[in-house]
């Protein structure tokens, strides 16, 4: 009942890439000036949060 779900590496490797994506692009956003949430982030971020689903909380 409480076993261990057995996680993905690929699904990890997705979770990274999307995370790295949506900091590279705070960075580049903040850097010009942009303060407020633009719709690239939103998307950037609802793909971290897709990708999270299957990453279980100790491989985040």
């Amino acid at each position: 009942m409480f076993g261990r779900k057995s996680s993905n590496n690929d699904a990890v490797s997705a979770h990274k890439a999307a995370l790295k994506a949506l900091h590279d692009n705070q960075r580049a956003e903040i850097a010009t000036g942009i303060r407020e949430e633009t719709d690239t982030y939103r998307e950037l971020n609802n793909r971290v949060l897709e990708t999270e689903k299957h990453v279980p909380w100790y491989r985040r």
